[in-house]
């Protein structure tokens, strides 16, 4: 597991992934800092600075920061409440500040109390949001900017009505190069591709974009017909060297610190960051195979110090984000390096090849994102989801619907909302056990939260340890019983005991099987037993 985080030893799945990362970044920070109206260059800048400064520091291995589409409103009405971008920078970069204050007064636990069906509800909603968001670009409909994940768009139009505006105005030659990328990366998928010795090393989605401008090329000397225009390509302000590049920051306007209203941007920022934040590290902690877990606090530390970073060098705020961390993933990456060289090629290429950037087309790039989508949302996910339960699917599936036409946030707090009924409704049941509503101990009328509190014990002798799951243990006992596994030394004896647990929610099961999955590691001896009276699980290490 440890060698698994090692930067250096994994060089062969994280370089590749990296490239994957940054093409799937690059039309995304272009299109965000367009919505936002902000400079065409703040996105880029906060896409630096997330790959390589936010990468460094973070104790993520797999997740990506870059600015956020979430953002977009609050950064429109900054700039036109504050009067200039400039102060707006000044906002983010004093809720950058707050934002690692967040983190030095350990807010980063919030993050433990999500239920796993809501983030994994919200990561197929992502991808259904991916699949419906791309097909305009790959049918050469490129009206909405790149990035969007709102149902109602910022021109009146929704995510359906586009797609319908779409099919009336294709571009043929996006169709094509759209269609050949898509069969690249399913090629790219199939065994014989993997296996080869030297293919296994280049990224499809690199292949599917070196043919798309091949593609347009060939339209542009053969066939005007099918020839993209430059608002089908990427659109990059070039810059001949670093100095030009540095020459084009802007610089917060400090004059505005006395300003009230900069103060309170500044905290809607650190806040709504900071959720977005936590939430997309728990997304990708899902999807990583090594089950490995992100220190919440140290991820809003570090954001905290990117985004005041960002501000000060002309940047978007930043938050960790999804797309980019499940296109990490799927590529293959294993560690921060990943991350952290994505940002190095976003500085690089900006400065060094614009021209060949600027040759990329969109419908290629939509290709790639519609084929993140699909993983992330693909019919088996729905399926294992039904198959748990409705205590399982409903907060699944609820908070896919709510995200799809609400947006992330408000999607998340209905999900959310159905999670904690269900938390509600197992406690109600769980106290009929007691007449009256008297509990065991004669002290009236059940209290959720006491019975939060109180769910889990934990006991030490010498270098063995008890911990006793008691009466109904929920997702919101998640963040304690992961403290309690971080703190169990190595070389020590574990048995957890669910003797008296009369539920035990999907949550809790999952962090145990994670730790008892990581604990040879860690040379700790687990044994979990008394579920209903039985032996579940003996897990000897030593």
């Amino acid at each position: 597991m440890r060698n698994v985080s090692n930067p250096f030893g994994n060089l062969q799945y994280d370089l590749p992934a990296s490239i994957v990362v940054f093409l799937v970044a690059l039309p995304l920070c272009l299109g965000i800092a367009l919505a936002s109206g902000a400079p065409i260059l703040a996105g880029i800048i906060a896409g630096i600075i997330g790959g390589i400064v936010i990468g460094s520091l973070s104790g993520s291995n797999l997740s990506v920061s870059g600015p956020a589409a979430g953002l977009i409103s609050i950064v429109i009405a900054a700039i036109h409440d504050l009067g200039s971008y400039q102060a707006f920078l000044l906002a983010v970069m004093f809720g950058g500040i707050l934002q690692f204050f967040l983190g030095v007064f350990r807010a980063g636990t919030i993050g433990a109390f999500f239920p796993s069906s809501v983030i994994r509800g919200m990561l197929a909603a992502i991808g259904l949001i991916l699949i419906l968001k791309q097909i305009p670009h790959a049918l050469g409909y490129d009206k909405d900017y790149e990035g969007d994940e709102t149902f109602i768009q910022q021109d009146g139009q929704n995510t359906f009505s586009e797609i319908i505006n779409a099919a009336s105005k294709v571009t043929p030659g996006a169709i094509i190069i759209s269609l050949t990328a898509i069969i690249i990366l399913i090629l790219w998928d199939k065994p014989a591709i993997k296996k080869n010795k030297v293919l296994k090393f280049i990224p499809g989605p690199l292949i599917a974009v070196i043919v798309g401008i091949v593609l347009n090329t060939l339209f542009n000397q053969f066939s005007d017909g099918l020839a993209l225009a430059q608002e089908h390509l990427v659109s990059l302000q070039s810059v001949r060297n670093f100095s030009e590049f540095v020459g084009l920051f802007t610089l917060p306007d400090f004059s505005q610190v006395s300003n009230p209203l900069i103060y309170k941007v500044a905290v809607t920022l650190a806040l709504v960051a900071s959720l977005e934040s936590l939430l997309s590290i728990e997304a990708a902690d899902k999807l990583d195979q090594f089950k490995r877990s992100t220190p919440l606090n140290r991820e809003l530390r570090s954001q905290g110090i990117g985004n005041t970073i960002s501000g000060l060098l002309g940047g978007l705020p930043i938050t960790a984000v999804i797309v980019r961390s499940s296109a990490n993933i799927n590529a293959g990456a294993r560690t921060k390096l990943s991350t952290i060289v994505h940002g190095t090629l976003l500085l690089s290429t900006v400065i060094l090849i614009p021209t060949v950037l600027n040759m990329i087309p969109l419908s290629a790039l939509a290709a790639i994102l519609l084929m993140t989508g699909y993983k992330l949302t693909s019919p088996s996910i729905y399926r294992d989801f039904f198959r748990k339960g409705w205590d399982q699917f409903l907060p699944f599936i609820i908070t896919v619907l709510a995200i799809l036409f609400t947006d992330l946030l408000v999607g998340i707090a209905v999900g959310m909302v159905v999670g904690l009924f269900f938390v509600v409704r197992s406690n109600i049941r769980g106290s009929h056990h007691h007449e009256n509503g008297v509990d065991g101990n004669g002290n009236g009328r059940f209290s959720i939260f006491k019975k939060i509190k109180s769910a889990i014990t934990i006991m030490k002798q010498g270098e063995k340890y008890l911990i006793k799951l008691n009466k109904d243990v929920s997702f919101l006992n998640r963040s304690v019983l992961r403290q309690t596994f971080e703190r169990i030394p190595e070389g020590s004896t574990l048995v957890i005991d669910s003797e008296h647990a009369e539920y035990i929610d999907n949550d809790i099961r999952n962090t145990i099987d994670d730790f008892i999955q990581d604990a040879p590691s860690r040379n700790i001896a687990v044994t979990m037993k008394k579920e209903h009276g039985q032996l579940v699980k003996e897990h000897q290490t030593h």
